[in-house]
């Protein structure tokens, strides 16, 4: 039986992701983001087995990242080459540079949706390949319950690179007042976590959520 409050795992059910970072030119952010709701979300919207797109900012960098999810891998590929003209077009728009990442979508849980002043705080890791599932069970089954009780908690996922063995770790907060109160404990049980997992924390960054609008269903 699932855990209260979570829906039962989907058996079998494999979802993917690719993710754009752009490296913006700071004054360029708001007509990025502009840009990427009015006319890329759109266009995607189109793609048969697209699952809708996610957009995270850092201002203070020029750090973007917008990520794209796709219910099967034929889709994904499908899209490769219709998707590049968008995201050329958007990282102009940017004044940026883009790097291309592809994902599979391990776990994720939603506790309530994300509104207006949220924030994300994503966390890269390197896992040896052989290790990954049973970090993926780490993240599932010790790691979400933890974020539950952390103020503020709105969702969490984990996407996986199992060639590279690489894992990206997504915690999205009402708001970073929200974060900030349980940072402490935060940082305990990512600590704990890496170390369950095996895992190396390669980097680790707040970003604002500018487009919330991913459509994976629940994966835990």
């Amino acid at each position: 039986m699932a855990p209260p409050g979570r829906r039962p795992e989907q058996k079998g059910l494999a979802v993917y992701a690719r993710s754009t970072t752009i490296q913006a030119h700071p004054s360029f952010i708001d007509a990025g983001i502009k840009h990427m709701s009015d006319v890329v979300m759109p266009a995607l919207a189109d793609y048969e087995g697209c699952a809708g797109l996610s957009l995270l900012v850092d201002r203070d960098t020029g750090r973007c990242i917008a990520t794209s999810s796709w219910m099967d891998e034929d889709a994904l590929r499908a899209s490769e080459g219709p998707v590049r003209e968008l995201r050329d077009r958007a990282t102009e728009m940017f004044h940026g540079t883009a790097t291309v990442e592809r994902w599979d979508i391990a776990a994720l849980h939603r506790d309530h949706r994300s509104g207006r002043g949220s924030c994300v705080r994503v966390t890269w890791l390197k896992i040896e390949p052989g290790r990954m599932s049973r970090a993926v069970d780490v993240f599932k089954l010790t790691a979400l319950p933890g974020m539950e009780e952390l103020a503020g908690f709105c969702s969490a996922s984990m996407m996986v690179d199992h060639a590279a063995g690489r894992a990206v770790v997504s915690v999205t907060f009402d708001s970073r007042e929200a974060m900030d109160r349980d940072m402490e404990k935060a940082d305990a049980m990512r600590a704990a976590g890496t170390r369950e997992m095996g895992a190396t924390v390669l980097d680790s960054c707040v970003f604002d959520l500018a487009i919330a609008h991913l459509h994976v269903p629940e994966m835990v």
